[in-house]
Parts: C-alpha cells; structure tokens; sequence
C-alpha cells in the first residue's frame, strides 16, 4: 500500500545530498517534496500541515551528530514524527476485571466487519482466550450466515437468534450466554450503517448501552482515504469509541487513513487487516510501520511471523542437518511451504531491509518459480528427495522427474545443481544464525536460526537458491551506491 509514497519519500532525501548539514534554505525543497508525498498518500491536510510544521522546527534546530549526514538525520526525524502522528506505541486491547470482556464491532457498510470480527477473534484464540461471537446484523443478507460459516471455519462458537430477533435482545441474551459458558471474550458483529442515519446509530448506542462494552472498535477500509479518519471522529463523536481496526491496508489504495486517524479522531488504530485470510490480522504498532514506509523493513514482525510457524524442536533438528550438510529436498519443501503459511511471498520481503525495490515481475517470477520447484520435488521418488546425489548421478531418473513434473530435462539438473551448492553454502554460514528458529533454504546467514536471511538471497533469489534469479546481481550496485542512505546511520 505504500510502495508510492515511500518511493516519493525517498526522492525527497536526494535533495539534501551533497549538503554538509541541515539549514533553513536546503530543506525547503525537502520539505515540499515530503509535504506533496503526504498529500498524495491521501493523508489528512491538517494533520500533513502539523508534520511538515514539527519536522522544519526539529531539523533546523537539531544539533549535527557527528558520522550522521544530513539525509541521514532528516529520516530519523521524520521516523519519530511519523510514529509520533500514529500513536507512539500500540494500543492493546482491553480486558475486563471480571469476564468476560466485550468487544463491541461497529462500522458502514462494506468494510468487512463481519469478517474483521471472525479475525480478531481467531487472533485471541491464539492469545488462549476463549471467545464467543454474536450476529447481530439482521439486515444484511445472509450476514448471520457468513458468521456462522467462519466461526466453523475458526473453530469459535456462534451465538444467533435468527433475523427477526431484535438486535438490542440479541446482544443481551448473547452476553448472558458467554457468561453461562465461561469464555473469557464475546465479540458483538452489529449491523452496517451509515453516520447519516439516524435510526441505525441509535440502534448501536442502544446496544452499547445494553451490554456495556469494554472496547467499541470501528471497522475502517483503509480504501477510503482521509475519510477514514472523518469517520472515526463522527463515530467517536456519536457513539463513542475506543479503537480503530483498519482493513485492506495490503490493498493498492494510498494508505492516508493510517497516518490520519489517530490525529484527527483522538483513538488509535489497534489491528490493521492485511489480506483477506482470517489469519491475516496484526496488532497495530506504530513504529513497525513508519519503518516499513521509509524502506527500513520490519524485522520483529518479521520474527513473529516466523515464531508462529516454525517449531522449536524441528528448528533445533534442521540446525544440525544444515551443519551436517544433510538438509535434502523433504527438508528443502517443508521449508517452502513455511514461508507460504507466512503470508505471500511479496508480503514477507517487504519486512526485510533491502528488498523492497523487488518490483512486481520480480515477485511474480518468484512465485512461478517457486511453485515450479514444488512440483518437480514432488515429482521425485521418497529416496531421491533424501539423497539428492542420486539425480545428479542419473540422467534416466531426472527425465523421469521432467516428464511427471512437466518441465525439461535441464531444469531438473538446474534445480540438483543449485541445491546442492546452496546446501555447502547453507553448511558454511549456518553457525551464524540465531537460535530459536530453522534455516530458510537459501536465506544466508544472520537471521534467527533461519541460516540467516541477508546473506544468500531469499528462497530462489539470488546465490545459492533453486529457483529463480537477478534480484541480488542487480541490487548489489544500487546497494554499493546508496550504501549511506540506508536507515538511520550512527543514530
């Protein structure tokens, strides 16, 4: 979603190259350019206005440091004024003194609130909360069917009354119920509206009013831009609320609504969607994506991401077959389809410094490829995938291979040949991970325990991976040429 005002951001600090520090002259047309950026993210104009305000007051009177360049120091304010706009810390949910705790799902038609409330409560799954779901939206068509479906899909019980209760009894005897089974958290869906209807935001009040709710969170689409942040304040103003989740923020649109709600409405942003999978919601952190919009990753959520994946006893064992150079292609597809239960493969490089010029062809050919390895693995009979040597050995089994997977000869050879040479690689720098979690095929060597992520290449991109190529040979100039302008420095 940022990828164009972080390119323009980025623009914006070549103008201070070449300047031995920050004045009240050569950062004007920094500013501007910043100032545009923000505008054409969509970003709120009074909230743009106090940015660009505090970013001149702090760069002009910032005392030079010495080994940081001027560009160098501009992004680090800029950093701490983009994480000040969007709430300096996350906002974590609130919890009742006595359960159950609950959260009350609010919000205007269409922004997938329904399904925002079935991921936060996956999400509390995973943070072994009990949840009970209640539908109270008889309006929409088959609105109670669809919770119904993705509370079997969670494996998180539903409570409904059908569409001809009313959605004020149906809150009440769904609270009264989650106390009854002992659950820690019940998560009211409510009913699409619109601010300018009247009848329908006295519905909601009614209903919070009912149940008394620890947290009012409003569904927001990302989409809409600035008015996201307008419509927070007038929910906020009507009903009363105390967070945001924001949705689609994976989606193409500019992302404005992220650096604009908290500022404008008062309340935070606490989740953030980023895809359509139930799975696909995060906690809302505020310097994680100030990070990502300047280019500098995020390596935490990075590691969570893997955290809830791998194991720690399968990372301990692929540690010692990557130093034993006994990590074969059994190994090699687990690996793969681990980085896919992550989330897609343009998602997770845009969490690594350094790989987010990946252009889309760059993406989409890795993904082809990747799923061309996967096929000609699967190919292969249970002793060649754990002995590699016997199809660099055999032209008769790797024309087999071919044929089942449907590709030619020479990709099989090139998939042995790449694999076995990433496999010495991988026994080489596999003493220089961190512990806690396995080695990601192909992924160098500096990152926890994944045999490192920064050395050699994503899976299939770059030295050693089977798969596909270019990424690394042509990133290694621009790399060298920009060497200085990465992060924050000495900072």
């Amino acid at each position: 979603m940022f990828d164009a005002l972080s390119d323009k951001l980025e623009d914006a600090w070549k103008k201070l190259r070449g300047q031995d520090k920050i004045s009240q002259s050569n950062i004007q047309e920094t500013l501007s350019e910043v100032r545009r950026a923000l505008l054409s993210a969509d970003v709120n104009l009074q909230v743009v206005k106090g940015f660009i305000g505090e970013v001149e007051k702090k760069a002009v009177g910032a005392e030079v440091i010495s080994g940081v360049n001027p560009g160098q120091q501009f992004i680090k304010i800029v950093y701490d004024e983009l994480v000040k706009v969007m709430g300096e810390s996350n906002v974590p949910l609130a919890k009742a003194d006595k359960p159950p705790t609950v959260i009350l799902m609010a919000g205007l038609q269409g922004t997938g609130k329904t399904t925002a409330t079935a991921k936060l409560a996956l999400y509390l799954r995973k943070e072994k909360r009990t949840c009970l779901m209640v539908g109270t939206d008889v309006y929409r068509p088959a609105a109670i069917d669809q919770l119904l479906t993705l509370g079997n899909q969670i494996d998180v019980p539903v409570f409904e009354m059908g569409t001809d209760a009313d959605p004020v009894e149906i809150a009440r005897q769904g609270l009264a119920r989650a106390s009854e089974m002992g659950v820690d958290t019940v998560i009211i869906d409510t009913a699409g509206r619109l601010q300018i209807d009247p009848e329908m935001m006295g519905e909601l009040a009614r209903i919070k009013d009912t149940v008394k709710p620890d947290d009012v969170l409003l569904v927001v689409d990302a989409m809409t831009g600035q008015e996201a942040a307008n419509l927070t304040y007038t929910f906020q103003e009507q009903i009363g609320i105390t967070g945001a989740i924001l949705t689609k923020l994976d989606g193409d649109s500019r992302g404005g609504a992220a650096l604009s709600v908290r500022q404008v409405s008062g309340q935070p942003i606490k989740f953030v969607g980023t895809g359509e999978k139930v799975e696909a919601l995060e906690p809302f952190y505020p310097d994680r994506l100030a990070s990502r919009i300047l280019n500098m990753g995020d390596i935490v959520t990075l590691v969570e991401k893997a955290q809830e994946e791998f194991d720690l006893a399968d990372a301990a064992n692929m540690q010692a077959k990557i130093m034993e150079a006994r990590f074969d292609f059994n190994d090699f597809l687990k690996q793969m389809r681990l980085l896919k239960n992550m989330g897609s493969l343009g998602g997770v490089l845009k969490l690594i410094p350094g790989m987010n010029k990946l252009s889309g062809a760059d993406l989409e050919k890795g993904e082809t490829q990747l799923k061309r390895t996967e096929a000609m693995i699967n190919s292969m009979t249970k002793q060649e995938r754990q002995e590699p040597e016997l199809l660099a050995q055999s032209p008769s089994r790797r024309r087999r291979v071919a044929k089942g997977s449907g590709f030619d000869e020479k990709d099989v050879g090139k998939l042995v040949k790449d694999f076995t040479r990433m496999r010495s690689m991988m026994q080489q720098m596999g003493s220089g991970g961190m512990p806690g979690m396995p080695a990601m095929p192909g992924m160098g060597g500096g990152m926890p325990g994944m045999g490192g992520m920064f050395g050699g290449g994503m899976p299939g991109m770059g030295a050693g991976m089977p798969g596909f190529r270019g990424y690394q040979g042509k990133t290694k100039k621009k790399k060298k040429k920009n060497k200085k302008k990465k992060g924050f420095g000495n900072l």
